[in-house]
């Protein structure tokens, strides 16, 4: 049983990294693919449709800075915590990079046909990343409370 319980530690230090590298991925692609579509039916813009289709790319970097967080020797008194903490802020940071995805293809779709709302429309993705540092911190402030070893 306490092998399953290191087992499960070593998950959560990792998760937070892993899951948030799956979200960016996801959310990237969503938007990277609504911009090569918006590119196709404009004639100019084409460098602020690809800036806003990387926004999903900070939460692996969020996860990144957690991993190093937890990182510690793990025992069975810290597993649980560094397990609960890095999947939960994995998770959080996996469904935001997704959903911010989708806040930028929309903001990219509604801009081809109104330019002059592009900044207006991404305000939504902004507040989606916004959950994400929530997520962020709280698992950074959460992290010191967990022994060292």
């Amino acid at each position: 049983m306490s092998e399953f319980i290191l087992i499960l530690g070593w998950f959560g230090l990792y998760a937070p990294m892993a899951l948030g590298a799956i979200g960016s991925i996801m959310g990237c692609s969503v938007a990277g693919q609504a911009a090569i579509g918006a590119m196709l039916d404009t004639e100019s813009g084409y460098g602020r449709y690809v800036g806003v289709s990387a926004m999903p790319s900070s939460q692996v970097i969020y996860g990144i800075v957690v991993m190093f967080t937890l990182n510690r020797t793990i025992t069975i008194e810290n597993a649980p915590g560094i397990f609960s903490i890095g999947l939960l802020c994995g998770l959080a940071l996996l469904f935001s990079a997704v959903y911010q995805g989708q806040c930028c293809a929309s903001a990219i779709h509604a801009s081809k046909a109104k330019p002059e709302i592009f900044g207006l429309s991404v305000a939504p993705a902004a507040i989606v990343e916004g959950f994400a540092v929530f997520a962020f911190i709280f698992a950074l402030v959460i992290s010191g409370n967990i022994p060292q070893a």
